[in-house]
């Protein structure tokens, strides 16, 4: 996809704004211009609902006529929502050859503007970016400059009881599993999740999976493990495509 009318990085600053976005196509040039290097500060953004996460993309092209400037630069979202930089690119001329150029996004989904993320967009994402050079040559990224943007999770301070146990005994373990919903900027219970129930034995450094429980409709878990040593007991979920991971405070149980 070229992007013809578009202002060149280099001049003037950009209207941050969500619109539909056609599908990404595979990357296309024409000459011997290329990206030397395309980098976001952060290869995955875990976004709640109340701070807004940054996330800086730098990209260097190199032509041997020069750079005449870089056009078009967005992030299109998994659902096809455009994020346009939240303000005009830093660019530098580091050699004769060649343009370096960054931008910076603020994701966040308070609700507020277009731009802002709904739970659609979860997931990866690609930059949209051409350069150009002084001869006429060009080089469009469409879908080969990936980051992702996921849904923060949560999980509530493990509780596990009764505290002490005897060894041998019985203990029940529970906790709740939540997620930001950006179409309501609240975190709302994360269903049918596998989490697992892990235990630090005391003096231990590590922690070990003792087992693996499902959330249930509302997020919430529940089990019965039993208590042959004393330590520290925690939840921790790995997280998904669209979701962080996440990781509880643990509860210590001693043994009597």
């Amino acid at each position: 996809m070229h992007i013809r009318t578009a202002t060149a990085a280099t001049v003037g600053g950009l209207a941050l704004l969500a619109v539909l976005s056609p599908t990404a196509q595979a990357d296309e040039h024409n000459g011997d211009i290329a990206f030397t290097s395309v980098t976001f500060s952060k290869s995955t953004v875990n976004v709640g609902i109340s701070e807004p996460q940054t996330l800086t993309v730098t990209a260097t092209a190199n032509d041997d006529s020069g750079i005449w400037g870089m056009v078009g630069l967005k992030l299109v979202s998994s659902d096809n929502r455009i994020q346009y930089p939240t303000k005009a690119a830093t660019c530098t001329r580091p050699t004769r050859t060649t343009m370096k150029c960054t931008w910076s996004y603020s994701l966040e989904s308070d609700r507020t503007d277009y731009a802002d993320l709904r739970n659609s967009s979860a997931g990866t994402w690609h930059l949209d970016l051409e350069a150009r050079g002084n001869d006429g040559d060009y080089y469009t990224l469409d879908s080969s400059a990936t980051t992702k943007i996921k849904r923060y999770a949560k999980l509530t301070t493990t509780q596990a009881t009764p505290e002490p146990v005897a060894k041998g005994k019985t203990l029940t373990v529970t906790g709740a599993l939540t997620r930001a919903d950006w179409n309501t900027n609240t975190y709302t219970g994360f269903a049918a999740q596998k989490v697992a129930l892990q235990f630090k034995k005391s003096g231990a450094s590590t922690y070990t999976t003792v087992k693996t429980v499902t959330t249930d409709s509302a997020g919430k878990l529940k089990t019965t493990t039993t208590a042959n040593a004393s330590g520290t007991w925690r939840w921790h979920f790995a997280g998904t495509g669209t979701t962080s991971s996440a990781t509880a405070a643990g509860d210590g149980v001693a043994l009597k």
